[in-house]
């Protein structure tokens, strides 16, 4: 049985033959795995947050277990997320004042209203 001819590079302007199964040739191939990791992946929490916060988030979960939202409409639904009420990049901390526990979709909620996803 035949075998598949190889096809070009998905590079732009690359001339280069992929081997069977492959989208970019050797020499692209590289550049276009750490393009995928840095923007299609978006951020790892783990850089931006790290074992500190995990710390600060686990204490705060298990003093407030249910969401804070949902609680107020009198519906009990366990915690998912822990949102900052000041996100860190406007100046907030990791203080529990400034801590709220969530479900997903009360916290998709408020970063919709916000304009921030």
């Amino acid at each position: 049985m035949p075998m598949k001819p190889n096809r070009p590079c998905r590079y732009p302007g690359c001339p280069n033959l992929c081997d069977d199964g492959e989208q970019y040739c050797p020499e692209h191939k590289a550049l276009m795995e750490k393009h995928y990791e840095t923007f299609t992946r978006g951020y790892s929490t783990g850089k931006r947050y790290g074992r500190h916060w995990k710390r600060i988030r686990d204490r705060y979960v298990h003093k407030h277990p249910l969401c804070e939202m949902c609680l107020k409409r009198g519906r009990y639904v366990a915690v998912e997320e822990v949102h900052h009420i000041v996100p860190l990049s406007e100046g907030g901390t990791n203080d529990e004042s400034n801590l709220m526990s969530l479900c997903r979709s009360c916290h998709e909620k408020i970063h919709r209203e916000r304009g921030d996803r």
